[in-house]
């Protein structure tokens, strides 16, 4: 199965109605099951430092491989999609996270947990979040992004109950039945997947990749026979294998956009410096308020805070983004929640006490929800939607490498000195840094390229910078959802 295995040669199935609202609660669900799982680890770091005698730094290499894999096999996913469909590759997700984890409550040492937990449950995490995400595009068209919106309140809802289930569990029968626990419930992402059973579109509105019966590397072949050489001929077959490969990493991994487009440059520089602190609070929160003196079941309470804020305040930052006022103008909301992201930090700097760190979990939650909710708005913003999924590959991946670096090294240093609040400074070091670095460089291309548009003679239309809004809709009467499509969250 090729391409059709995205799509799917299963019976008729009506878009945006019917079945299509089982298929949203579905990916409701997974969303919760994949992205939110990731946010009660915190909670589990001093049993598990405690049991293998490992490090801060030891330790925080655990979520961080978790997360990096979730993000950072989007392109891996996409292949996946585009082979077998959607919902063979949730249900293996399903599969490999319960795995993962079921493994986990037999490791003997932190080692062991970095393959089952960190490497085999994030894989299988980033399978089935990704595929659910290609299904539902191909389940909505007219409503997509409304099912895309409430798809994403999943997210939320993780943040909100996995902290709270995983603290009862820990306390009742350890950290080992509870990961064995965990990966029964990550199973549940096989029913969700077999929910998506494959839709069969109408013919004018199938995925849109190649042309009908062309493969990367077709038009390179033709060239060169119509230049009279053999099919066979050993350099033919070089020359055809070197095109290929050029075309794959050109579709998943897209360097002459990052090298052309300024704007994508800059934003995705940004991103990839701004996750070495972003997830920093996320892993080191629990235990901060732990040594401080925080009660356990009030610490984990801190996490679930943000997620139950993050439902409610998501959507508003969404609908208050897509206003007309902030048409091409989003970049500089979302380094303004960047900033408000980093300069809350130093709240936890001044005291540690519970209700201060309440206070702290609101304004992250809330500068959180600005980040989540246009992260990938303003990628769509500066990149045309043809080569989104293309650019996507190379963004997630780059910060995929920085997410995974970040608490180790974060670790590392509070390991040396033995001050918790090593850890929010690194955060709002990355996180105001990389604010101050988007947000002044989108302005300085503007300023560049409106003196470069003024330089010349007057043209009839308006001219469009690199980084201003692109049209993000299909036109009427050829809409159809992308063939392979990964999208990651926060």
């Amino acid at each position: 199965m090729s391409q059709g295995g995205a799509a799917g040669h299963g019976a008729a199935e009506p878009q945006d109605r019917g079945w299509a609202w089982m298929v949203l609660l579905a990916a409701v669900v997974l969303q919760g099951l994949t992205l939110g799982f990731p946010s009660c680890i915190g909670i589990f770091f001093t049993d598990l430092q405690h049991e293998f005698q490992a490090s801060n730094s030891q330790t925080s290499w655990f979520p961080s491989i978790m997360v990096a894999v979730l993000h950072g096999g989007g392109p891996l996913c996409s292949i996946l999609v585009k082979r077998f469909g959607c919902r063979f590759a949730v249900m293996l997700g399903g599969l490999l996270s319960g795995l993962g984890m079921v493994s986990s409550s037999f490791c003997r040492s932190m080692s062991h947990l970095y393959l089952t937990a960190g490497l085999i449950t994030g894989l299988g995490s980033c399978f089935s979040f990704q595929a659910g995400v290609t299904a539902l595009g191909y389940y909505f068209v007219r409503w997509r992004t409304l099912a895309n919106a409430m798809a994403s309140t999943g997210v939320s809802l993780g943040f909100t109950l996995w902290p709270l289930l995983s603290q009862y569990l820990l306390d009742e029968m350890g950290w080992r039945s509870t990961f064995l626990i965990f990966g029964g419930i990550l199973l549940n992402c096989c029913v969700c997947g077999a929910i998506m059973r494959p839709i069969q579109l109408a013919s004018g509105s199938r995925p849109q990749s190649a042309k009908p019966g062309e493969e990367p590397g077709s038009r390179a072949e033709e060239a060169q026979l119509s230049n009279g050489a053999s099919p066979h001929h050993p350099a033919l077959h070089q020359h055809t294998r070197r095109t290929t490969c050029f075309q794959v990493l050109q579709k998943y991994l897209a360097f002459d956009i990052f090298c052309q487009n300024k704007g994508y440059q800059i934003y995705t520089i940004g991103v990839t410096w701004m996750m070495m602190g972003f997830g920093l609070p996320h892993v080191y929160l629990v235990p901060y308020a732990i040594h401080n003196g925080v009660e356990e079941r009030k610490a984990a309470l801190l996490i679930s805070i943000i997620g139950f804020i993050n439902i409610f305040i998501r959507p508003l930052t969404g609908l208050l983004s897509g206003h007309r006022v902030f048409t091409g103008r989003r970049i500089y909301l979302f380094s303004l929640a960047v900033l408000l992201c980093g300069l809350s930090n130093f709240i936890c700097v001044i005291s540690a006490e519970f209700s201060v760190l309440i206070l702290y979990c609101i304004i992250l939650s809330i500068a959180m929800s600005g980040i989540g909710a246009l992260l990938f708005q303003v990628l769509m913003d500066v990149v045309e939607m043809d080569r989104f999924s293309s650019a996507l590959g190379l963004f997630t991946i780059l910060e995929s490498i920085t997410h995974l670096i970040g608490p180790p090294l974060t670790g590392l240093l509070v390991d040396i000195t033995s001050d918790f609040h090593y850890v929010f400074y690194n955060s709002s070091f990355f996180l105001i840094s990389a604010a101050l670095f988007m947000g002044l460089s989108f302005c300085a291309l503007e300023k560049k390229t409106k003196l470069k548009e003024a330089s010349k003679a007057p043209l009839d239309n308006p001219s469009k910078y690199q980084y201003s809004e692109t049209r993000t809709e299909p036109r009427a009467g050829s809409e159809s959802p992308p063939a392979v499509e990964y999208i990651t969250s926060i």
